[in-house]
């Protein structure tokens, strides 16, 4: 039975309205009922997904336009999630590239792209959101063009269709000038210009499986197309590994098809159609999933490598295991393993001290992802500041550089330009557009360590960073370090309001009074270089004068609110971020002053 399929992934730059323009082809093509309340971005079902509106894992879905199945996968947007985008893009026929109207190609629109070219594939461009004030589609247009010239795209691939859309409104149109009531111009593109996928259906079962879920019925399932042949439910397949070594032999328990936003439970599915699969505990991604008759795995190719790794530890600060549930080197390990069977872009070893993992990933995003979701699941740990991965290239070392591109006010720019020169950054380009000046650089990944917030400062809020990794270089030199010092607490109690009063000229504090604090805790940050350590626990001597009601009155200039990403780009190379369920705190690796004074000396030595 080969039923009319196509299979599509929308590929674009965080932002850009795919999730949205998925919303509104579920809308259009009768997956929901007419008076049914949906969620916005209702493929972002994850909290910190809604939160941070961004997509962060894939997601699967299918529609029926005119009697042909189109399975979707809405995949993240941003660089750090790219190892998403990679092993979808093998589950999938044709890909539609979703451009900004208004900010055109930025780096992971680049990246997206050069694999969907990679994989032969002929793109559907979709310039989306055309009813912004700054939108310029034939400007946006000519640098999609480019975009494809630069990355070698084939005579074939540079003749792709274009359409021009409101995503937000559920509008597509072939020509900016039409009149655009629906997406039928969308659909009718896909059903046109994707090809349908191969399908054998005579052939002995095999699939490759891109993607794992969990479900606390039928445990792990992994999610796939049918590269040929047909699977009924109860036969038994042979789980084979990418090198060819067999897993499991068990019994598909269940099999699943996508219909909107639900998984259906079918009994059989055929070649080319995508489809879900329970009955194996071991299933990984990369995995075959093959009939018994030939067990041979299809081949998979390799993800980037990380670029970024950081240290997790168990929490051994004075207030360890006050306010998380899960709190052993054990519990964290196995919390760590469980990310690596779904998140195929991380990596997790032991190093020699039982207590500590070296965790790597693609940037700081992708690691702040993972550490507040195993806080809101009620883990307790430290981690360290981010390091880069360097690598041995000919015997020289070579570090990960990063395409940056920052939207700034012209009044701002040349702050952000010195700022990245100093961390061995080299403009590549810079282009006004406007009163904004677009510039574009290549700079070490750990130059960009804490530039970010330094940025969002200098252009009083109004800068848009945008990153991509770039390829491994040379090792550009020595990076200045954080350029203000830590305020450190001299002993353990709660903050009081008189002593910060008293030292309110020595910087600025991230705690309140109230706080309880321990020595070698990081309670601000110093107006100077250095380190400074300060008693935020001093109490006001009392005495028997009265005093009159100004004096009294204390006068704290409000304490600096430091979210989860912002921590992380502070810590120094001796300080720790102790993550718990309701708090995070900076602290010194060595609380007291006399162990930090030794370890600088032994440095020194050394």
């Amino acid at each position: 039975m080969n039923q009319a399929i196509r299979n599509i992934a929308i590929i674009a730059h965080v932002d850009h309205g795919k999730t949205t323009l998925v919303d509104q082809m579920l809308r259009q093509s009768g997956t929901f009922r007419e008076n049914q309340k949906i969620a916005e971005r209702v493929m972002d079902s994850g909290d910190l997904e809604r939160e941070k509106g961004i997509t962060i894992s894939s997601k699967n879905t299918a529609v029926f336009w005119k009697g042909t199945k189109i399975n979707i996968v809405d995949t993240p947007g941003h660089a750090d999630f790219g190892g998403e985008v990679e092993r979808i893009l093998k589950m999938v026929n044709g890909v539609i590239l979703l451009v900004d109207a208004a900010e055109g190609p930025l780096p992971q629109t680049k990246f997206v792209l050069r694999k969907s070219l990679e994989l032969g594939y002929r793109p559907i461009v979709l310039i989306n959101k055309i009813d912004r004030k700054d939108a310029r589609p034939d400007a946006v247009l000519n640098m999609v063009f480019d975009l494809f010239v630069t990355l070698e795209a084939d005579d074939d691939q540079l003749d792709f269709p274009v359409l021009y859309s409101i995503g937000i409104e559920g509008i597509a149109k072939d020509e900016l000038e039409d009149e655009g009531q629906n997406l039928s111009p969308l659909f009718n593109k896909i059903i046109e210009h994707i090809p349908p996928p191969e399908q054998k259906n005579d052939a002995s079962f095999k699939m490759l499986v891109s993607s794992v879920d969990w479900n606390d019925y039928v445990g792990r399932i992994a999610i796939g197309r049918v590269e040929q042949g047909m699977i009924k439910t109860n036969q038994e397949i042979v789980l084979m590994d990418r090198k060819g070594n067999q897993k499991e032999k068990a019994k598909a328990t269940k099999l699943f098809t996508f219909n909107g936003l639900n998984r259906e439970p079918v009994e059989k599915a055929f070649a080319g159609d995508i489809f879900a699969l329970a009955g194996y505990d071991a299933v990984e991604i990369g995995d075959t999933l093959t009939d018994i008759s030939d067990p041979t795995p299809i081949s998979y190719y390799d993800i980037d490598l990380p670029t970024m790794a950081m240290y997790f530890r168990v929490n051994n600060s004075p207030f360890a295991g006050r306010e998380g549930d899960y709190v052993t080197s054990n519990m964290i390990k196995d919390r760590l393993m469980k990310e690596i069977r779904t998140n195929v872009s991380i990596r997790v070893e032991q190093t020699d001290n039982p207590d500590i993992y070296k965790v790597s990933g693609r940037g700081e995003l992708q690691l702040s992802i993972l550490i507040e979701t195993m806080r809101r699941e009620g883990f307790e740990f430290s981690v360290s500041r981010p390091e880069v991965l360097f690598r041995d290239i000919n015997g020289n070392v070579h570090e990960p550089f990063e395409e940056v591109i920052v939207d700034v006010h012209s009044d701002y720019s040349n702050k952000v330009i010195d700022n990245l020169q100093q961390r061995k950054g080299i403009m590549t380009s810079m282009v006004q557009e406007g009163e904004n000046n677009r510039i574009e650089f290549k700079v070490p990944s750990r130059g960009l360590i804490g530039f970010r917030s330094e940025m969002l400062t200098e252009t009083r809020g109004t800068g848009i960073m945008h990153q991509q990794f770039y390829a491994y270089e040379p090792y550009a030199g020595d990076i200045p370090g954080r350029n203000r010092g830590a305020l450190i607490s001299l002993e353990r109690g709660d903050v009081t309001p008189y002593a910060l009063e008293g030292l309110q000229d020595r910087g600025q504090f991230i705690v309140e009074p109230g706080d309880p604090v321990y020595m070698g805790q990081v309670v601000g940050i110093n107006k100077r270089s250095d380190d400074l350590v300060v008693n935020v626990v001093k109490k006001k001597n009392l005495t028997n004068h009265r005093a009159t009601q100004s004096a009294d009155a204390v006068k704290i200039s409000q304490a600096k609110k430091m979210s989860l990403e912002q921590c992380i780009e502070f810590l120094d190379n001796d300080e720790l971020l102790e993550v718990t369920p309701k708090s995070l705190r900076i602290r010194k690796l060595y609380l007291d002053a006399n162990d930090r004074k030794r370890e600088q000396k032994r440095k020194e030595l050394a």
